[in-house]
């Protein structure tokens, strides 16, 4: 198991000038850290690549689409085309920083709402952009984890159950599934059993707690989480999410109006403890 830290707490466009942060990250005894692509060229995330290949960060990377003029599952074929191009481009900048899991909501558009549930119109063109998708992902390397969002983000996959039917229909071994506990504790009924009955897809976990701080500080169910991860035999990457007030735009698509921990270094310095206390815990309990 790895142990990462999404960038999104301080930026959506990582460059030499976190250096500091990062360092601090590895020291703090992170495997790596998750990498937001929303600008740039596949050059820029290359040289990023060296930086973290130099201090000895490992990396995956995660991005989403907040404009409706990019919907994947629209039934603009103008509008599915943008998708489908920031998609391959979104792929081909994970190659060259090194990622080989893009993960993220990366299935429609975030906070854009039809006003109505689903329909299979579009879980048709959801197939259709996803297979397409998965075949540029598997060119370079590189697979993708879609993230089932809960129900005031997104509309067309909110539970694990729903993302995972979907990806049975998809059928490509690049299009996968991502497990959040921020998103499970608001729309799972059961949140263990929806990552166990799903492993199947499962290619990254996100460790969030329920407001988005400190994990451990909330009411998500950490040691029978922990228990049911390690007890499946995931051996992928546990990456923590935590958002802050500092970027308006992300913190609004978001919904942070507050801040959640007094510091930054509170949220990745007790999180990684965290994640290592946790798990260990999880692995003793397993051998008693």
């Amino acid at each position: 198991m790895k142990v990462g830290f999404c960038l999104f707490l301080w930026t959506t466009h990582v460059t030499a000038a976190h250096e500091a942060l990062l360092r601090d990250l590895k020291k703090t005894g992170y495997d790596g850290v998750e990498i937001p692509v929303f600008e740039g060229e596949p050059d820029d995330y290359r040289r990023l690549g060296a930086l973290l290949d130099e201090i000895g960060l490992e990396r995956t990377a995660v991005s989403a689409m907040g404009d409706p003029a990019m919907n994947l599952i629209s039934a603009d074929g103008s509008e599915r085309a943008a998708g489908a191009s920031y998609m391959q481009w979104a792929i081909d900048c994970s190659a060259a920083l090194g990622a080989d899991t893009l993960s993220g909501p990366l299935h429609s558009t975030l906070g854009h709402f039809s006003g109505e549930g689903p329909t299979r119109a579009e879980f048709e063109r959801s197939i259709a952009a996803q297979r397409t998708i998965g075949d540029h992902a598997g060119k370079h390397g590189v697979t993708v984890g879609l993230e089932a969002l809960n129900r005031f983000e997104c509309y067309l996959v909110n539970t694990m159950d729903d993302l995972c039917a979907h990806l049975d229909e998809i059928d490509h071994p690049h299009i996968k599934a991502m497990y959040d506990t921020f998103h499970a504790n608001i729309e799972e009924q059961d949140p263990i059993g929806a990552f166990e009955r799903n492993l199947r897809h499962i290619v990254h976990v996100h460790i969030s707690e329920n407001d988005r701080g400190v994990p451990g500080r909330g009411n998500i169910p950490w040691e029978e989480t922990f228990a049911a991860i390690r007890g499946s035999g995931y051996d992928r990457w546990l990456t923590i999410e935590s958002f802050g007030r500092g970027l308006k735009d992300l913190a609004a698509a978001t919904k942070v109006w507050r801040d959640f921990a007094e510091s930054p270094e509170a949220v990745y310095r007790q999180g990684f403890a965290h994640i290592r206390d946790g798990w260990a815990a999880a692995g003793q309990a397993k051998r008693s």
